[in-house]
C-alpha cells in the first residue's frame, strides 16, 4: 500500500469536510477508514490499497453534503495522485456501492465493496452511530423523535445485511447498544413498545 497516497487522501478530506458537523464528517470518514482496514486483514484476498482509498473518500461526493456529479471530488483527487483510470473506475465503483439509501438490500459486487459498505455501517451502529443520528437531525430539524424513527427505519437494520464475519462480529455489542438505548429512550419518554 502506498503510505504517502493514503495521508494524501487524509490530508483531502481533512480540508473538504472542514466546517462539518452533522456526522458526515472527517472523523466519520477516518473511522470508517479504521472500520475497513480492520475488516480487510481478515480478508487476504482484498485489494487494501483500493479499500483505503474508497473508505477515505466515500463521503467525498455524497449528495447530503455535496453539489457534484460523476464522483467528481474523488475522481479529480484520485488523478491529481497520478492513480490510473482503471484502479480510479474500481474505486469509485466502491464508493458508489456504500450508500445505504441508494443500495438498500443490494450486495456489493466486489469483495472490496462489501468491505467498505459494512466499515461505513459500522459507524451507523453503537454509541456512534446514535450520536451521528443525533447530530445530523438537529442540524436538519429533525425532533427526537423523528431520530428515534430513524433507528427503526436504517440502524436497526443494519445488523442483518452485513457482508464479511468481522463485521457481524464487530456489529453485534453496537446492534445490543442500540436496542438497550432505545428501551432507556422509551421508559424515559413514557413511550413503553
Amino acid at each position: 500500500m502506498n503510505d504517502r497516497l493514503i495521508q494524501n487522501a487524509k490530508d483531502y478530506i481533512k480540508d473538504l469536510f472542514s466546517g462539518n458537523s452533522d456526522g458526515h464528517d472527517l472523523d466519520h470518514s477516518l473511522r470508517v477508514y479504521s472500520n475497513a482496514m480492520t475488516i480487510a486483514v481478515t480478508e487476504p484476498s482484498c485489494d487494501i490499497e483500493a479499500v483505503a482509498l474508497a473508505s477515505l473518500l466515500h463521503d467525498a461526493d455524497d449528495h447530503k453534503l455535496f453539489d457534484t456529479e460523476g464522483n467528481a471530488n474523488a475522481v479529480s483527487f484520485l488523478r491529481s495522485q497520478g492513480v490510473d483510470d482503471a484502479e480510479i473506475d474500481f474505486i469509485v465503483s466502491i464508493i458508489n456501492s456504500v450508500s445505504f439509501s441508494k443500495n438498500r438490500g443490494k450486495t456489493p459486487d466486489s469483495l472490496e465493496g462489501r468491505i467498505v459498505q459494512d466499515a461505513d455501517r459500522l459507524d451507523a451502529m453503537g454509541a456512534v452511530g446514535i450520536a451521528r443520528t443525533f447530530a445530523y437531525g438537529g442540524k436538519h430539524g429533525r425532533p427526537l423523535e423523528g431520530g428515534i424513527d430513524h433507528f427503526h427505519e436504517k440502524l436497526l437494520l443494519l445488523k442483518d445485511g452485513l457482508n464479511t464475519a468481522k463485521a457481524r462480529e464487530m456489529a453485534a455489542p453496537r446492534h445490543a447498544f442500540l436496542e438497550e438505548f432505545i428501551e432507556h429512550f422509551n421508559a424515559e419518554n413514557g413511550n413503553q413498545e
